[in-house]
């Protein structure tokens, strides 16, 4: 055999080995992303949180980490932060939720967490030092009900018999700008 052919032989050979190492390395790879992603299965024991308040809102949900109690506050309005647990600017925001909850007895301040699996996000609270009560919608029936945009983070507010008065879809980093922001879709329902 001419050394020509060997040689593209040889090569042919080499390369199709490289692509068949490639492929077959590129699907292990995928297969173990794919369990590390789902060991935090909804059956992973979650973070224990506060209880969550039972609302008028259009949707029922599961309380996350914590179960639901009869509400006994006298608030007038429901402000509700819909927030995801891999969402970075949500984590600037839930300390100022905490903070609005505990400053203005007049608002049943709660979160919704957005995502399919619950124990990060029971976490994420608890690493945050935020005692935010949080509902967990896994299938985004509370976005889709209201007719809320697909992003995280959305304020919320709703009146006391669970009547959406407005909603805002941006991040705050600043407390006065949340609580403004609060008062401005208070102000603009009545």
């Amino acid at each position: 055999m001419p050394k020509k052919t060997i040689f593209f032989s040889s090569l042919v050979f080499v390369l199709g080995l490289a692509l068949l190492l490639f492929f077959l390395n590129r699907e292990h790879f995928s297969t173990t992303q794919t369990t590390k992603t789902n060991s935090a299965e909804p059956s992973a024991a979650l973070a224990p949180r506060p209880e969550c308040p039972e609302t008028a809102l259009p949707v029922s949900l599961p309380c996350l980490g914590a179960d639901s109690v009869p509400n006994t506050s006298k608030a007038q309005y429901t402000v509700v932060s819909l927030w995801a647990w891999w969402c970075q600017p949500c984590r600037v925001e839930l300390p100022l939720f905490d903070q609005l909850r505990n400053e203005h007895p007049e608002y049943n301040v709660i979160g919704v967490h957005a995502d399919k699996v619950a124990a990060p996000g029971a976490q994420l609270l608890t690493d945050l030092n935020v005692e935010l009560p949080s509902y967990h919608d896994d299938r985004g029936t509370f976005a889709a009900a209201l007719g809320l945009p697909s992003v995280v983070p959305i304020t919320i507010v709703f009146d006391e018999r669970g009547t959406m008065l407005g909603y805002q879809a941006k991040a705050f980093t600043d407390y006065a700008q949340l609580e403004q922001a609060v008062a401005s879709l208070i102000a603009g329902a009545s």
